[in-house]
């Protein structure tokens, strides 16, 4: 991630590839900085998982990822083919090789369209085989469903039927926007087994968004970490949870139900400070606000990102080096 001070994956090794990527958005006069020079690289055949709280930018890198809306600057490379610099044709083309699956499986179907027709929809302007029984059937749906509406399924079910839409143009890259947050715990697991199946036999790329950990660190093979916008970590799932080194890192594995991480009182009184507006974000760290080794260096100068370790990075000017607890989360 060379944006942010990280070394990039090999060329060859990298399907997806962001570089200081910036998605805002206007408000009256102002401007809302939703995403603030990201930069990650995603292996083919890799899960990289991306957690943050809510309002921390996951979901708005993601649609800028897919050019929807594109990013206000930045880099978006797919097999070395920079996406921002595509239009029209060239660019629908392109996406076929990578599908979105979103937070909210009822509202993005279609209700007025039958199932059959909603999950063929992709392969019809293709003009390629819509192999819907197929597709719903490696989902774990009777295709025998397949002429009803999404009205008549439950959630997890819906969630089963946009994960089937996807798989119809047969991409590599998969980008899943907090696919279980809406879900019942015990449906969650069954749509996480479900995704683990399918890149398995699919041999699919998967980015995938949560702000709960414990989803996290059992689908992912790396995890990146975000507050405002900005990118504070980024480790293997057993790092992070085992070695966390960021204090907002820190800040929400000491959140997870029975979790053994106990901040020591001045994190906590800090950490349950009201967070900055990405309207205004802080200069500096932007966590600084919210953290109780913040200085005067965490003020004026950004932390850039940097490793600790082969695998573990971090974007702080005073991360923690004890190894803490192992979490089971």
């Amino acid at each position: 991630m060379a944006g942010s001070g990280t070394a990039h994956l090999r060329d060859t090794d990298a399907l997806l590839r962001v570089e200081n990527l910036t998605v805002t958005f206007p408000a009256g006069r102002r401007t809302v900085h939703a995403v603030s020079g990201v930069s990650l690289d995603v292996a083919a055949g890799e899960t990289l998982g991306i957690v943050g709280e809510s309002g921390c930018g996951k979901s708005s890198a993601a649609r800028a990822i897919m050019q929807l809306p594109r990013p206000a600057s930045g880099s978006v490379r797919l097999s070395g083919r920079e996406l921002t610099a595509l239009r029209g044709e060239p660019l629908r083309r392109t996406r076929q090789r990578m599908q979105m699956i979103f937070q909210d499986p009822i509202s993005s179907l279609n209700p007025r369209r039958r199932v059959r027709d909603i999950v063929a929809e992709g392969p019809r302007v293709w003009g390629t085989p819509a192999r819907v029984d197929e597709a719903l059937e490696a989902v774990g749906l009777d295709p025998s469903a397949a002429g009803r509406r999404p009205h008549e399924f439950s959630g997890g079910q819906c969630q089963r039927i946009s994960i089937a839409r996807a798989l119809a143009l047969e991409p590599e890259l998969v980008i899943c926007d907090e696919p279980v947050s809406a879900l019942d715990v015990s449906v969650q697991a069954q749509i996480l087994n479900l995704l683990e199946d399918l890149k398995a036999r699919y041999g699919l790329t998967l980015v995938f968004i949560a702000h709960d950990l414990a989803v996290i660190k059992n689908i992912s093979d790396r995890v990146l970490v975000m507050y405002l916008g900005k990118t504070c970590e980024l480790a293997t799932g057993a790092d992070l949870v085992d070695r966390p080194a960021h204090p907002y890192t820190r800040t929400l594995l000491s959140s997870v139900p029975r979790s053994p991480l106990h901040l020591t009182p001045p994190e906590e009184a800090a950490a349950t400070r009201e967070p900055p507006s990405p309207l205004a974000p802080p200069s500096g760290c932007r966590f600084r606000t919210r953290c109780a080794r913040a200085d005067t260096r965490c003020e004026t100068e950004e932390p850039r990102m940097r490793p600790l370790g082969p695998t573990h990075w971090i974007a702080c000017h005073h991360p923690a080096t004890d190894k803490g607890p192992t979490l089971t989360v």
